[in-house]
């Protein structure tokens, strides 16, 4: 069976087998009782659905055969039927397994603010990050998402110091969560004159869109102004204070939004905006105070980490999170990221093993 066929299924047997020891420990505190219970039920709930799987590719075996071997046209066509509900079974029950052992992150069916900001490079490294605006835009043209620029900061050039998209869609985040990090480009700037390629970086952030921001954030902790927008937009620019700004003030966390034309949209938009960075935050400093073998387990998720590169002389990208290299930057630039995205969502499953067995690869890292 080859859609779970990376999966220890004899170590989860030698896990369940142990599990069922333990209980049987009348010195086990309640805590760990509980801790060893709740594992117990998962794993036999794991198991038995392997069971009845295999059990169900058994039966499809000897249904296939005895077709093979009829003479009865009437007695084949029924084998058929009986063979094709047994398929159906097999891939319901498949599906069911595939839930247990890799658990949805409840997060992935979110819309994202994604936020790009030039890094080391100067006025390159603006014009990167300009580049990847565009990439994600066209992406989500591609998946039949909706974005929007929330806010951004151009240069003189024709690049970009910062902006922040709002895109909206299915299974937004679940594809994009491995585009946070730096992202380095190495090329030949358009101002140089002797030919040398420069590296510039710029790093992307995708926050999962929160609820209930305003509920959630103590309004005492916030600054809010108002401003003009300026920019594209009509005759609505530059004549009315609809652009709003908000920090808040323990972190210092500023946000802005300018794209909408009401104030009070503006305001809704960008607290949206600042309840996804201050999740971020939270989430990232629990994970930094994790021991190290968890940070080895499932990553940090520190955006620091370079996880993309660029390399335009050779049409080159590396995504690092999976080691995956293709000549074909020419075809990702303009919004054909799947190549990348697909073999990162395989890569998703398998942290999402390591998060449901923890035990297992710790043993196997220990």
């Amino acid at each position: 069976m080859t859609l779970f066929s990376a999966v220890p299924w004899q170590d989860l047997v030698a896990r369940h087998e142990l599990l069922a020891s333990l209980l049987l420990d009348a010195s086990l505190d309640y805590q760990r009782r509980h801790e060893v219970q709740k594992e117990y039920a998962m794993l036999s709930a794991v198991l038995r659905l392997y069971n009845d799987i295999q059990s169900l590719h058994k039966q499809q075996g000897e249904l296939a055969q005895q077709k093979a071997t009829t003479t009865d046209p009437e007695f084949a066509e029924l084998i058929a039927e009986e063979i094709t509900l047994v398929e159906q079974y097999i891939e319901s029950e498949s599906h069911k397994l595939d839930i247990l052992l890799y658990p949805i992150d409840p997060l992935e069916q979110r819309d994202v603010f994604l936020e790009v900001r030039a890094g080391a490079g100067g006025q390159e490294a603006a014009l990167f990050a300009g580049d990847l605006i565009r990439m994600y835009l066209l992406y989500a043209t591609r998946k039949g998402w909706t974005a929007s620029v929330v806010s951004a900061s151009s240069t003189d050039l024709g690049g970009c110091r910062e902006a922040v998209l709002h895109i909206k869609g299915h299974g937004v985040y679940g594809l994009l969560k491995y585009e946070s990090g730096v992202h380095r480009v190495q090329r030949v700037p358009a101002t140089e004159t002797s030919g040398r390629v420069h590296t510039s970086t710029a790093t992307v952030a995708v926050l999962p869109e929160t609820d209930e921001v305003e509920s959630s954030i103590d309004p005492r902790d916030l600054r809010i102004d108002v401003y003009r927008s300026s920019g594209a937009g009509g005759q609505h620019v530059n004549t009315t204070d609809s652009a709003v700004r908000i920090t808040h003030i323990p972190t210092g966390v500023v946000v802005a939004c300018q794209d909408e034309r009401s104030q009070h949209k503006n305001k809704a938009k960008a607290l949206k905006v600042l309840g996804a960075r201050l999740r971020v935050a939270q989430e990232e400093k629990r994970a930094a105070e994790e021991s190290e073998q968890r940070k080895k387990l499932i990553g940090s998720g520190e955006r620091a980490e370079k996880v993309r590169t660029y390399n335009v002389p050779q049409n080159r990208v590396t995504d690092h999170h999976i080691d995956l290299t293709l000549k074909k930057l020419d075809m990702i630039m303009e919004g054909d990221l799947d190549p990348i995205i697909n073999p990162l969502s395989v890569y998703s499953s398998e942290e999402r093993r390591k998060t449901s067995f923890p035990w297992l690869y710790k043993a196997r890292t220990s």
